[in-house]
């Protein structure tokens, strides 16, 4: 009797999807794929237009990554440059001021 019993303790350790002493993890969120704004609207970054640049900026100026804006990396890259731009030509701030 104690060697069924060892044998069925053992099938249900492996046909448990957690370990000894792990809880069980949360199944992960699945969220909405980002799209990249100049695509889909058919826009172009520019330089001249400073209040739109500003979306792809921090409050302390730093250019915003690809993962959180959604931008593909062709426009991230024309994204960039434009905002460069605008920073030497004294649109948009290297740094904020505190």
């Amino acid at each position: 009797m104690s060697d069924e019993r060892i044998k069925s303790e053992t099938e249900n350790n492996y046909t448990e999807n957690t370990r000894e002493g792990e809880e069980r993890r949360k199944p992960r969120t699945f969220y909405k794929k980002k799209v990249c704004r100049f695509c889909t609207q058919k826009l172009k970054a520019s330089y001249k237009e400073p209040d739109a640049l500003k979306r792809f900026i921090t409050e302390r100026g730093k250019i915003l990554p690809r993962r959180i804006t959604g931008t593909c990396a062709k426009d991230q890259r024309k994204l960039a440059t434009e905002i460069k731009r605008a920073r030497s030509l004294a649109l948009l701030p290297f740094v904020v001021n505190e």
